[in-house]
């Protein structure tokens, strides 16, 4: 479990902040804020030493290498800083605004996701603290409640990031498995139809024309995924060239006519002979989740199943398994 009151950054983390923190050369003495300062963005020791004054009955904190602070201006924004902070021995800070945060949910979501939620912990801690020993009892604990009301909405975002495609936006393999697991456990899978999709003769085209042309056909795909997806249906990039859609409270009548549809679709699209193409054909395989006697793995090899039957057939059709 992490140390809430950690202010290190593990080597992943250092890694990753030093590739996009500007880097400050700053000399021993040099103050960098003051308590009640409205601060914007966070700091991180690549060498030298840092001290934070918090005033009062206070103990001040030395802080190393790979050490990390002033994260809530950069959570919240216009953060009153609650220390003096300066250099005690020359070295190096790297300094991360809103720009930098940006390019590091970019570039790893799910890292950055650890990082917030070891941060809100070290927030929790800390708060508490101040609040145990400061007569300002009530505004403490009203400032603690908006700090994480604030983090644990940049959390809720980078979550999002993590759960979401890159290339194609549509949900991915890790947010489809946890959509399912959410909706088996509240309301249960039945009465909803899984729809897998694949590529036809996805490969020849990658090596053909690159890819680049290769990705352009999987945003094709899911743009038409999107197209025919309801409010309550989930579309799904599971990985390569395969797709999937879950979709709710429709009759399979319905369905059915979606799933045609998706093939027609595609199947136009591929006439129009653009070079390279911009889609492919599509071979798609289809259940009704009838009931909830079986997992939800039975399901998804009965819509497997009949995808293999599809592909097997020359592919561009749409197979049922009952």
């Amino acid at each position: 479990m992490d140390d809430p009151t950690a202010s290190a950054l593990i080597a992943s983390e250092y890694a990753l902040f030093a590739q996009v923190g500007r880097a400050r050369r700053v000399e021993a003495g040099t103050p960098l804020f003051r308590r009640g300062d409205l601060g914007t963005s966070m700091f991180v020791i690549a060498s030298g030493a840092i001290e934070l004054d918090f005033g009062e009955d206070l103990v001040a904190k030395r802080l190393g290498p790979r050490e990390f602070f002033g994260e809530l201006g950069l959570l919240i924004g216009d953060h009153a800083r609650s220390a003096d902070a300066t250099m005690i021995e020359d070295g190096v800070l790297l300094e991360l605004g809103r720009h930098e945060f940006d390019v590091l949910a970019q570039r790893d979501p799910q890292l950055l996701s650890h990082f917030l939620r070891r941060a809100i912990m070290r927030v929790v801690y800390n708060e508490q603290g101040l609040i145990a020993r400061l007569r300002r009892r009530n505004l403490e604990l009203q400032t603690a409640l908006d700090t994480l009301r604030a983090t644990a909405h940049r959390l809720n975002q980078t979550e999002v990031l993590t759960r979401t495609d890159e290339l194609t936006g549509l949900t991915n393999r890790r947010g489809f498995a946890l959509h399912v697991d959410q909706r088996r456990r509240s309301q249960g899978l039945g009465g909803q139809s899984l729809v897998l999709i694949d590529c036809d003769r996805f490969k020849a085209i990658n090596d053909a024309h690159g890819h680049l042309a290769g990705d352009r056909v999987l945003q094709s795909v899911a743009n038409l995924l999107r197209a025919v997806s309801g409010p309550d249906d989930i579309a799904c990039r599971l990985g390569g060239d395969e797709f999937c859609l879950l979709v709710a409270g429709r009759q399979a009548q319905d369905v059915a006519r979606m799933a045609n549809y998706i093939a027609a679709s595609a199947r136009t699209l591929r006439q129009m002979q653009s070079v390279p193409p911009q889609i492919t054909t599509l071979s798609i395989g289809a259940c009704v989740i009838a009931d909830a006697a079986h997992d939800w793995e039975h399901w998804y090899a009965q819509a497997d199943t009949a995808l293999y039957r599809a592909k097997r057939l020359g592919g561009d059709r749409v197979e049922w398994q009952d």
